[in-house]
């Protein structure tokens, strides 16, 4: 009894000897230790079953793609040849959509599915522009598409799992974060792709057109391009964002195209080089940045709203140059430094029909017009 009332005793009116409380602290950081690595390892066990969850509910869904055409050897005997690619289920209809580099000049397209079945598949719709394209069926697809979630909303540090079949390895997964988002990218005919998602997950040839998923098991982008020395993933790839996946697939299903917003000039960025070769030849561009108008084609939105191209020509650098056009310099009041970022704002902020304010400089002079977009010509 009179052990244990000096215990209760110090307990209440004083602190314990030191050779006591160091005891008392190696007991708890003993017992600390034990809950800290549980925790750690039923977090690392939680994340490891929402990557399952999300390949367990998207790989049905997830097809290999196989094109083939007409090639030509060394000597131009014409020898067929095929490409792999993936790509998913869009819809109740079992429309396949791809990158549209998967499929571009395809002469024979077939759709494999997880179950084994092979598929006759056509090109319903493409979209050089944003990389994407829209398959068909012969027949009908058990396998449920996959939902697309808000690339809006995404988050740098956040965990993605890619699925595709790189190297024709059918349905496999890589993991990994999200590296950088607002990329630009280009696209098959030169010009450019805004809000790319970059991500560390391994994306290899083959991977082209399968969905970039988060941790829900949602699309958050098609896998597109990577960036390597050697033609296989070296932690940088690229995806399309799903926003531009769900502006641009329905108008791919229901008429084959899509409808890019159209300014109609052609022109050159004004740079320090440019600015110094003109200004040497005594046609001084009038900005320093911005897109230099060389033409403006008949009939365009531009010519209507009366943006001019060059009046004059001069030599420059062995060819003829034309010089004296506009510079364009701003669009609704955003500032353009040339044709990427023209390129961008008309895909990513305009619709065909919508007027716009252009900012031009012409002959060191500031002038605001009214233009009124119409859709680009499938050849401008």
């Amino acid at each position: 009894m009179r052990g244990l009332q000096l215990a209760d005793q110090s307990t209440r009116r004083g602190p314990l000897p030191k050779s006591g409380r160091a005891a008392f602290a190696l007991v708890a950081i003993l017992a600390l230790a034990p809950s800290a690595a549980m925790a750690e390892q039923a977090s690392a066990l939680g994340l490891e079953a929402q990557v399952e969850a999300a390949y367990n509910q998207a790989s049905p869904s997830v097809v290999n793609i196989t094109s083939s055409i007409v090639g030509q050897d060394a000597i131009g005997k014409a020898v067929p040849q095929e490409g792999t690619g993936s790509g998913f289920v869009y819809d109740s209809k079992g429309h396949i959509v791809t990158n549209y580099h998967v499929v571009a000049n395809a002469e024979k397209v077939t759709v494999s599915f997880d179950n084994g079945k092979t598929y006759k598949a056509r090109v319903i719709g493409k979209d050089p522009s944003n990389d994407l394209a829209v398959l068909a069926v012969s027949e009908a697809v058990a396998a449920p598409p996959l939902p697309l979630a808000d690339s809006k909303s995404l988050k740098v540090g956040q965990f993605v799992v890619a699925l595709g079949n790189p190297f024709g390895l059918d349905r496999t997964l890589t993991f990994g974060v999200i590296s950088a988002l607002g990329r630009v990218i280009q696209s098959p005919d030169g010009r450019f792709i805004g809000e790319a998602i970059q991500t560390d997950a391994p994306i290899n040839p083959g991977n082209s057109g399968g969905p970039l998923l988060d941790l829900q098991g949602r699309v958050i982008g098609i896998n597109s391009q990577i960036m390597s020395g050697s033609g296989s993933s070296a932690g940088i790839g690229f995806a399309i964002p799903s926003r531009i996946v769900q502006k641009v697939v329905p108008q791919l299903i229901a008429r084959g195209r899509y409808s890019h917003p159209w300014l109609g000039v052609r022109g050159l960025d004004v740079s320090s080089e440019l600015s110094g070769a003109l200004s040497d030849a005594g046609f001084k561009p009038g900005s320093d940045a911005g897109l230099l108008v060389l033409d403006v084609v008949r009939g365009s939105p531009a010519a209507k709203a009366g943006i001019q191209g060059g009046s004059k020509s001069i030599q420059l650098n062995g060819s003829d140059f034309p010089v004296g056009g506009d510079v364009i310099v701003a669009i609704n009041g955003k500032p353009i430094s040339g044709f990427q970022d023209l390129t961008l704002y008309l895909e990513s902020q305009t619709n065909v029909g919508d007027n716009v304010t252009v900012k031009v400089i012409r002959g060191g002079v500031s002038k605001t017009l009214q233009v009124s977009l119409t859709e680009r010509p499938e050849s401008p």
